[in-house]
């Protein structure tokens, strides 16, 4: 391994056709980079959608009415209802499954914004009445004040938790809106806390410009009475939330005469289901990513095999005298694999590096941007897959000098004296 005379011996036989030597290599970097390239893209795809589901709780449903579709106990197809407050009991009591179950109302029915007023200061935004688990299932950072609480719930409080485009567009920036009054379709409420987003893109924008109030304060200020807009439910540690979705809309249907097999009547939506489908579109593009990668990546391999089986009938008069004289054919055989090697590896290496670094470009210049909003983000490769796949490519280029190496035992050393 250590003998000057093999180093200096594979540097003079891979220097000697430089252009050969450079295209053959060529295809082992852009194999190795390619595969670098394109998992660290797929993981910084993964990242970003990843990013959108971060601050929701996965194990969560909703579910809200809709118009039925067939008729059922005397009631027309095409009948409206809504969801009461003592569905939130039934389903308590009913679904065991269930960790927490959250209504909530939205002033204007879902997407509406309403105006609301602080002294001489209007803005539009998202009024919804919820209760105070709302803030287990979407994650948001308070920064001023407080969240809601069951207090607040029970008496019935009329206080608010404002997003903080709606601080800036109503107090400012630099002025603290805590304890202040703000006026919604003429009721008063007074400011105990301020949040953010942790959500990019439009949805930031739009929780940004949300303020909530407590729900049972928002059924009598706004003459809701009992009715619930829609439901956010999670599951018990360890229970698919799909085992709570099916029986949650059975109980609900029960309760409010709609037929069983009725599938237009209940809107309902399982964040599980669709984050599961994300981790397995995900696995599949990894898969793929795998396939096309290591597939151009042999290319380059095999390309190194046939140039070394160039290079061994160039040097074939060489290695009849070196067998002539005594070598002993291990010696001869190790010496081409050591050059298929050492020519991958340099190759290889300096196609990891440069994927590598490229990623690393990519996600610095996004970084220093400031762009939250990307649906791409963090592109990266794990370092103990960049080591697994520059080792595969090692093992590989042992292989590749496999076929030349058998081929130069063959010959027999008084044939390969008489060749020119």
């Amino acid at each position: 391994m250590f003998d000057r005379d093999k180093w200096q011996e594979i540097y003079s036989t891979l220097s000697k056709n430089k252009m050969r030597t450079f295209l053959t290599a060529f295809g082992v970097f852009w194999g190795i980079f390619m595969l670098i390239f394109m998992l660290g893209s797929g993981n910084g795809l993964q990242n970003g959608v990843q990013n959108g589901f971060k601050d929701f709780a996965t194990n969560s449903m909703f579910t809200w009415t809709q118009r039925t579709s067939m008729p059922y106990k005397g009631f027309k197809q095409g009948r409206g209802f809504n969801y009461h407050n003592e569905d939130i009991k039934a389903i308590k009591d009913n679904v065991p499954e269930a960790d927490i179950v959250a209504p909530r109302n939205q002033l204007g029915n879902y997407g509406g914004n309403n105006n609301v007023n602080y002294g001489l200061k209007t803005g539009s935004f998202s009024i919804y009445g919820d209760y105070p688990e709302i803030f287990k299932i979407q994650s948001y950072t308070i920064t001023e004040g407080r969240k809601m609480n069951q207090l607040d719930q029970q008496e019935r409080r009329k206080i608010a938790v404002i997003g903080s485009r709606a601080k800036e567009v109503l107090f400012g920036a630099d002025v603290s809106p805590l304890g202040k009054n703000i006026e919604i379709n003429g009721v008063f409420f007074q400011v105990v806390g301020v949040f953010k987003s942790n959500q990019s893109s439009d949805r930031g924008e739009e929780d940004a410009s949300t303020i909530f109030v407590p729900f049972s304060t928002f059924q009598n200020a706004f003459n809701y009475g009992n009715v619930v807009g829609w439901f956010a439910i999670t599951s018990k540690p360890n229970i698919p939330v799909s085992v709570v979705e099916d029986k949650v809309l059975a109980l609900l249907k029960e309760r409010h005469s709609v037929h069983p097999d009725d599938r237009q009547a209940i809107g309902h939506f399982n964040l599980q289901k669709e984050f599961d489908k994300m981790n397995g579109l995900f696995m599949g593009i990894e898969l793929l990513i795998w396939i096309v990668g290591t597939g151009t990546l042999f290319a380059g391999v095999i390309g190194v095999s046939n140039i070394m089986l160039i290079i061994i009938k160039e040097r074939t008069q060489e290695i009849g005298i070196r067998r002539a004289i005594g070598a002993p054919p291990s010696d001869i055989m190790k010496q081409i694999m050591m050059e298929s090697i050492v020519l991958t590896t340099i190759a290889g290496y300096a196609g990891l590096v440069l994927g590598v670094g490229l990623l690393e470009l990519i996600s610095g210049a996004m970084a220093g941007s400031g762009d939250s909003s990307s649906m791409f983000m963090n592109p990266e490769v794990d370092l103990k897959v960049a080591l697994q796949a520059l080792g595969i490519l090692i093992v590989s280029g042992a292989l590749a000098g496999l076929i030349p190496a058998f081929r130069a035992l063959k010959i027999k050393p008084i044939d390969a004296l008489r060749s020119e």
